[in-house]
Protein backbone atom coordinates (compact mmCIF):
# COMPACT_ATOMS: atom_id res chain seq x y z
CA UNK A 1 0.00 0.00 0.00
CA UNK A 2 1.13 3.79 -0.47
CA UNK A 3 1.98 5.16 2.31
CA UNK A 4 0.54 8.80 0.89
CA UNK A 5 -2.82 6.22 0.38
CA UNK A 6 -3.51 6.06 4.60
CA UNK A 7 -2.46 10.17 5.10
CA UNK A 8 -5.70 12.05 5.73
CA UNK A 9 -6.22 15.19 3.56
CA UNK A 10 -5.77 18.32 6.77
CA UNK A 11 -6.45 20.40 3.39
CA UNK A 12 -2.63 21.11 3.03
CA UNK A 13 -2.10 20.58 -0.55
CA UNK A 14 -1.41 23.09 -2.16
CA UNK A 15 -2.59 22.34 -5.20
CA UNK A 16 -6.12 22.64 -4.20
CA UNK A 17 -5.74 26.35 -3.45
CA UNK A 18 -7.54 28.56 -5.84
CA UNK A 19 -5.70 30.74 -8.28
CA UNK A 20 -6.23 34.12 -6.98
CA UNK A 21 -4.42 35.87 -9.18
CA UNK A 22 -6.84 34.34 -12.18
CA UNK A 23 -9.61 37.05 -12.71
CA UNK A 24 -12.26 34.17 -13.59
CA UNK A 25 -11.51 32.79 -10.08
CA UNK A 26 -12.10 36.63 -8.74
CA UNK A 27 -14.92 36.86 -10.16
CA UNK A 28 -16.42 33.99 -9.41
CA UNK A 29 -15.61 34.13 -5.25
CA UNK A 30 -15.63 37.86 -5.16
CA UNK A 31 -19.71 37.93 -4.71
CA UNK A 32 -19.81 35.40 -1.68
CA UNK A 33 -16.64 37.03 -0.47
CA UNK A 34 -17.88 40.10 -0.31
CA UNK A 35 -21.47 39.00 1.36
CA UNK A 36 -19.39 36.97 4.06
CA UNK A 37 -17.12 40.54 4.83
CA UNK A 38 -20.65 42.77 5.42
CA UNK A 39 -22.03 39.95 7.32
CA UNK A 40 -18.84 39.92 9.88
CA UNK A 41 -18.67 43.72 9.85
CA UNK A 42 -22.64 44.36 10.70
CA UNK A 43 -22.45 41.15 13.59
CA UNK A 44 -18.56 42.54 15.02
CA UNK A 45 -20.31 46.40 14.73
CA UNK A 46 -17.64 47.77 13.13
CA UNK A 47 -17.01 51.57 11.77
CA UNK A 48 -17.15 52.23 8.39
CA UNK A 49 -12.93 53.25 8.71
CA UNK A 50 -11.50 49.74 10.72
CA UNK A 51 -13.98 47.77 7.72
CA UNK A 52 -12.07 49.83 5.10
CA UNK A 53 -8.73 49.16 6.87
CA UNK A 54 -9.68 45.67 7.26
CA UNK A 55 -10.02 45.64 3.51
CA UNK A 56 -6.75 47.07 3.24
CA UNK A 57 -6.98 50.39 3.62
CA UNK A 58 -10.12 50.63 0.85
CA UNK A 59 -10.80 54.11 -0.43
CA UNK A 60 -14.35 55.58 0.72
CA UNK A 61 -15.63 55.27 -2.61
CA UNK A 62 -14.66 51.56 -3.19
CA UNK A 63 -16.12 50.51 -0.43
CA UNK A 64 -19.47 52.17 0.09
CA UNK A 65 -19.79 50.72 -3.66
CA UNK A 66 -19.22 47.20 -2.20
CA UNK A 67 -21.52 47.82 0.52
CA UNK A 68 -24.49 49.09 -1.46
CA UNK A 69 -24.34 46.86 -3.96
CA UNK A 70 -22.58 43.84 -2.58
CA UNK A 71 -21.00 43.05 -5.90
CA UNK A 72 -17.76 43.86 -7.74
CA UNK A 73 -14.33 42.44 -8.57
CA UNK A 74 -12.17 41.62 -5.30
CA UNK A 75 -8.28 41.96 -5.71
CA UNK A 76 -6.28 38.72 -4.76
CA UNK A 77 -5.32 40.98 -1.47
CA UNK A 78 -8.53 41.60 -0.73
CA UNK A 79 -9.71 37.78 -1.15
CA UNK A 80 -7.43 36.63 0.96
CA UNK A 81 -7.98 39.03 3.83
CA UNK A 82 -11.80 38.45 3.93
CA UNK A 83 -10.81 34.65 3.85
CA UNK A 84 -8.67 35.49 7.23
CA UNK A 85 -11.45 37.34 8.56
CA UNK A 86 -13.82 34.37 7.86
CA UNK A 87 -11.50 31.94 9.68
CA UNK A 88 -11.38 34.37 12.42
CA UNK A 89 -14.94 34.05 12.49
CA UNK A 90 -15.64 31.03 12.67
CA UNK A 91 -12.71 30.08 15.20
CA UNK A 92 -14.26 32.79 17.52
CA UNK A 93 -17.54 30.89 16.99
CA UNK A 94 -16.43 27.97 18.45
CA UNK A 95 -14.67 28.97 20.67
CA UNK A 96 -17.00 31.37 22.40
CA UNK A 97 -20.95 31.95 22.60
CA UNK A 98 -22.49 34.22 20.21
CA UNK A 99 -22.37 37.82 21.88
CA UNK A 100 -18.74 36.92 23.09
CA UNK A 101 -17.87 35.87 19.88
CA UNK A 102 -19.06 39.05 18.13
CA UNK A 103 -17.50 41.15 21.10
CA UNK A 104 -13.98 39.86 20.96
CA UNK A 105 -12.16 41.76 18.46
CA UNK A 106 -13.09 45.33 20.33
CA UNK A 107 -12.83 43.72 23.93
CA UNK A 108 -9.32 44.93 25.31
CA UNK A 109 -7.33 41.79 25.64
CA UNK A 110 -4.47 40.76 27.26
CA UNK A 111 -2.46 38.04 25.34
CA UNK A 112 0.91 39.66 24.91
CA UNK A 113 -0.24 39.64 20.75
CA UNK A 114 -2.66 42.95 21.39
CA UNK A 115 -0.97 44.39 24.49
CA UNK A 116 -4.42 45.45 26.17
CA UNK A 117 -5.44 46.73 23.37
CA UNK A 118 -8.77 45.40 21.18
CA UNK A 119 -7.54 42.85 18.89
CA UNK A 120 -9.19 44.79 16.27
CA UNK A 121 -6.42 47.14 16.38
CA UNK A 122 -4.13 44.63 15.47
CA UNK A 123 -6.07 43.82 12.82
CA UNK A 124 -6.18 46.82 10.92
CA UNK A 125 -2.56 47.78 11.66
CA UNK A 126 -1.04 44.64 11.49
CA UNK A 127 -2.87 43.77 7.91
CA UNK A 128 -2.36 40.56 6.41
CA UNK A 129 0.16 39.17 8.70
CA UNK A 130 -1.57 40.34 11.47
CA UNK A 131 -4.98 38.36 10.56
CA UNK A 132 -2.33 35.74 10.14
CA UNK A 133 -1.05 35.94 13.77
CA UNK A 134 -4.53 36.03 14.99
CA UNK A 135 -5.91 33.20 12.95
CA UNK A 136 -3.34 31.10 14.36
CA UNK A 137 -3.95 32.02 17.62
CA UNK A 138 -7.67 31.78 17.44
CA UNK A 139 -7.14 28.07 16.05
CA UNK A 140 -4.36 26.91 18.88
CA UNK A 141 -6.86 27.54 21.15
CA UNK A 142 -9.52 25.05 19.45
CA UNK A 143 -7.25 22.89 18.85
CA UNK A 144 -5.98 23.65 15.69
CA UNK A 145 -9.08 22.03 13.95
Amino acid sequence: MNALAVVPDLGLDLRKLPDLADGATRARLSAPAIEAFFAIVEKWQLRNEDAMALLGGASHGRYFELKKNRKGLLSQDELTRISLLIGIFKALNILFNRRLANQWTSRPNLNPMFNGAPPLEFLTRGGVPGMIGVRRLLDSRRGGK
